[in-house]
């Protein structure tokens, strides 16, 4: 009889337990399912579930990003979740990372709807596109001055506080391991989440399992981004021997605000020697409107990290690539089917946000102590270069690189993808260095089997393969 009562007793409490954790979590389940995705307009049957909306960051100021969830089409829940940033700043994950890179999907030329990407990195894990800081694409803040001044620390926090708020959201996610990737700008957004979170985990009892970083011709340092690029510019003919002596011997590469002289030399180099060319990809095509002259969309567009007039806008084998997802994502029905503007936001959706790029406040100069920093806690760091890009070049990351004075653990050698060199790479202690071979700055547009190779080798955390 005792054990019977004793039996009868155990069942009580786990009914309870179930009941107290089913609370909660049956709220949170509901939230998380209000943000489902049933089908994005004119896409193709998926077997992955999808999900899309915001996260209240700051309540005070309204600030809410918005994010979209593409799982891994087979055991998802055995895999890792991967978090992609674009930079500019100001630059929309949406437009770049889920639409023309890494995504599942592309958008057609039509922009009536998408077909697949075979090279899709949700193969191999969960991708979380995140829209950050507020003011880029679908991503708001209800407190307009936020645009003009935001930068490098308010980013950092509202990434921060969006992860810890989307696993609450998404609690099957809380102890999976976690990665954050990116490129170009986000070369500060991805090293600088992953400190907020390290210095998160030293506070809290609930720990977010981030095992490591990979990013992308990422702006890193500002005086060897600036000298390297010139250097690209000369060593790839772009620029005569007299104008990259006078930018050596003229510009403070270490100053955020160069002389009206420096400013003058770059405006000489970039419209009186380099051509119609795309600089994000030195040996692709610009695109081109209908009358045949080149569509200048960002070449007003200025970089923190770079003390010049920035560059036209990001292309790839189809340089126009940008204007579908402008056209798409501004769609009434796509809006509603991605849950997103659902506060009726006053502007366009655009690629970039040109107001938050202008006005941004504060840039850390360099990211090498967050580096050295990770590679102490144990955190993978991966760094990698398309080697035709002339904005944020292989010369510049290597330059920045080799500051760290790190010890090589495996030398210099070329690593393969389909019997074909994909690049070169360096594994050193702590930190992995690859380049792939004739791609621009946004490398899974340009080479999207090599970057899926190079995705697969991050997360394994193995070299990349020598034959």
């Amino acid at each position: 009889m005792e054990q019977r009562q004793i039996f009868v007793h155990l069942v009580l409490v786990l009914f309870l337990m179930v009941l107290v954790r089913a609370k909660p979590e049956g709220g949170l389940r509901e939230e998380e399912e209000a943000d489902r995705i049933l089908e994005l307009p004119g896409q193709p049957k998926v077997s992955f579930q999808q999900f899309s909306g915001y996260v209240t960051v700051n309540k005070v100021a309204g600030r809410a990003l918005f994010y979209w969830l593409t799982e891994a089409p087979q055991n998802p829940l055995s895999k890792p979740l991967v978090i992609w940033l674009n930079g500019g700043p100001g630059c929309s994950s949406v437009a770049y990372g889920a639409s023309e890179e890494i995504g599942p999907f592309r958008i057609n030329k039509t922009t009536s709807g998408l077909y697949i990407n075979k090279f899709s990195w949700n193969t191999v894990a969960n991708l979380l596109f995140l829209e950050a800081p507020a003011g880029v694409g679908f991503s708001y803040s209800n407190r307009s001055s936020d645009l003009l001044d935001t930068g490098d620390r308010r980013t950092a926090e509202d990434s921060l506080e969006f992860v810890i708020q989307w696993l609450e959201r998404f609690p099957r996610y809380k102890n999976r391991e976690l990665y954050i990737t990116g490129e170009s700008y986000a070369g500060h957004y991805v090293p600088q989440l992953a400190q907020e979170i390290m210095t998160y985990n030293t506070k809290t009892k609930q720990p977010i399992n981030l095992k490591g970083i990979m990013v992308g011709n990422a702006v890193t340092d500002n005086y060897y981004d600036n000298l390297g690029t010139v250097t690209y510019w000369w060593s790839h003919a772009m620029i005569s021997d007299q104008t990259y002596r006078q930018l050596i011997n003229t510009c403070d590469f270490h100053r955020q605000k160069e002389s009206d002289e420096c400013e003058s030399l770059y405006s000489y180099a970039m419209d009186q020697e380099f051509g119609n060319i795309d600089q994000y990809n030195i040996y692709a095509p610009p695109c081109n409107n209908s009358d045949g002259t080149t569509s200048p969309t960002r070449h007003t567009m200025r970089f923190p990290h770079r003390p010049h007039p920035g560059f036209r806008q990001l292309s790839g084998y189809d340089p126009c690539t940008e204007k579908y997802a402008e056209i798409y994502y501004n769609r009434p029905d796509v809006q509603k089917a991605l849950h997103a503007n659902t506060t009726g936001i006053s502007y366009k959706w655009t690629a970039c946000n040109d107001v938050l790029n202008r006005n941004w406040n504060d840039t850390d100069v360099s990211i090498l102590p967050i580096y050295r920093e990770l590679m102490a806690r144990g955190i993978r760091v991966w760094v990698f270069s398309g080697d035709v890009d002339s904005v944020v070049p292989v010369t510049a990351t290597r330059y920045a690189l080799a500051q760290l004075k790190l010890s090589t653990k495996i030398a210099w050698y070329p690593w393969y993808v389909k019997n074909q060199v994909g690049g070169w790479t360096e594994v050193y202690e702590g930190l992995t260095f690859a380049t792939v071979r004739g791609a621009g700055h946004e490398v899974p547009l340009f080479k999207p089997r090599a970057a899926l190779q190079l995705f697969k080798s991050f997360l394994a955390g193995k070299p990349l393969p020598k034959s």
